[in-house]
């Protein structure tokens, strides 16, 4: 029975087939955007994956239910697997802001789940990395969203050259159309910008005069690309975290006409061979929006799921080796040994090491062909000294070379010796 289309399996190295997914690299991807949002004072929060069908409704209005898998359940309620992470936030900050010191800097790494056709670099689910703001106005906020997508996307090897943020403003494009269009087409302006990079010029041109503009306008104040006052606070923000380096004013980022509600940024390959890494934006009037006026804070966040990403940094030669993950392989050379063996392959678990061997009674040449196809770092074994104190002795096994501790400090020895270099001649 095959798995559905456009959702993944995800197996431990090495990978059955190519169009396996790797559990090792999606951990690799989680722990990188664990580390480095706790390192920003992000703290982390989950949600449920099913949520009313109205909470997403009342952010996308009834045209996202065609893309959504939703159902009635069995008492009669409309219900929806989750497609973004932004509602459930946006209801949990609604019903619990006044527990929390503002801001507040939360992040989670849900699994999203979308009915609509694949495409390079789009599942019908993925994993995403969604860290949001609530409660500052100040761009430094904006600032510091953009600089720890940027700090994320450093600690997985990426480097200028791989990347870089696209900044842009609702704002700007607002001065820009307010300057001479008609409010009540701002929407039809707003989505011919939107889709300016991918829609045939002449037919672009044709919809802006339409709108009394033309394409040329609408470029130069593109090519011009004059920062807006707020986009120059977060710029200088990020230039005294050493970070303006990575981002450039690009006013063909626009983003969800009716969501986005000031700065909004987009992380792109610098190649271009990829769909967009990640993208945001500060969204001031949500909350207000889930809880019916209620509650009235300004928000910002962004969204960076695992698909493009996996995909770049694969590309890139960036995924590191996941074969090698046992450190030690324990060689049990006869059963009179094993209650020994395990004593001691426990002390070892227990220090952090991670250690594999053979359940079941097996030849020592068999156990050794087991241990070359773990791509374990090395070998251990108790050898009994006739008339001596029974040592380990630990073998590594990309030199073949051989040492010997006591019993008593073997444990320390074997970490000290697999944090070593080994001396390849």
């Amino acid at each position: 029975m095959d798995r559905l289309p456009g959702f993944r399996d995800f197996y431990p190295e090495p990978l059955p087939d190519k169009e396996a997914w790797s559990a090792d690299a999606r951990n690799y991807i989680f722990d990188a955007w664990r580390r480095v949002s706790k390192r920003y004072g992000f703290r982390e929060y989950d949600g449920p994956p099913l949520e009313s069908l109205e909470l997403f409704t009342a952010k996308s209005g009834d045209e996202i239910v065609g893309q959504l898998y939703n159902f009635e359940d069995k008492g009669g309620d409309a219900i929806a697997l989750r497609p973004e992470m932004t509602p459930t936030f946006a209801r949990m900050v609604v019903s619990s802001e006044r527990q929390y010191k503002k801001p507040i800097k939360w992040f989670s790494i849900p699994q999203l789940f979308r009915y609509e056709r694949q495409q390079k670099g789009r599942k019908r689910e993925h994993f995403q990395l969604n860290a949001d703001i609530v409660g500052e106005t100040d761009p430094a906020a904006d600032a510091e969203l953009i600089a720890l997508l940027i700090d994320v996307l450093r600690e997985l090897k990426l480097s200028p050259e791989d990347f870089e943020i696209r900044l842009s403003s609702r704002n700007a494009w607002e001065d820009f159309y307010g300057a001479g269009g008609d409010a009540e087409r701002a929407y039809e302006f707003y989505q011919v910008i939107d889709k300016l990079e991918r829609e045939d010029p002449a037919k672009s041109d044709e919809k802006l005069k339409e709108l009394g503009f033309s394409l040329d306008e609408v470029k130069a104040f593109i090519d011009k690309a004059e920062p807006t006052p707020d986009l120059q606070l977060i710029l200088d923000n990020l230039a005294a975290r050493d970070r303006a380096r990575y981002v450039r004013i690009d006013y063909n980022i626009i983003r969800g006409l009716a969501y986005y509600t000031g700065p909004v940024f987009e992380a792109f390959d610098k190649k271009g061979k990829f769909r967009a890494i990640a993208g945001g934006g500060r969204y001031d009037n949500l909350l207000k929006l889930i809880s019916k006026g209620k509650v009235d804070l300004p928000a910002l966040g962004f969204g960076f799921g695992d698909v493009v990403l996996a995909d770049l940094l694969n590309e890139r030669g960036l995924m590191p080796d996941f074969s090698g993950v046992v450190e030690v392989f324990f060689l049990i050379e006869t059963e009179e040994l094993r209650s020994e063996s395990l004593r001691f392959i426990g002390e070892l678990r227990d220090a952090g090491i991670c250690v594999d061997f053979s359940l079941t009674p097996m030849k020592g040449n068999k156990q050794f062909k087991r241990a070359l196809e773990l791509n374990a770092t090395g070998t251990a074994r108790i050898d009994c000294v006739e008339g001596g104190a029974p040592e380990i002795v630990f073998k590594r096994l990309s030199t073949r070379e051989e040492v010997r501790f006591p019993l008593g400090t073997a444990v320390t020895s074997i970490q000290n010796a697999l944090q070593a270099e080994p001396e390849i001649s």
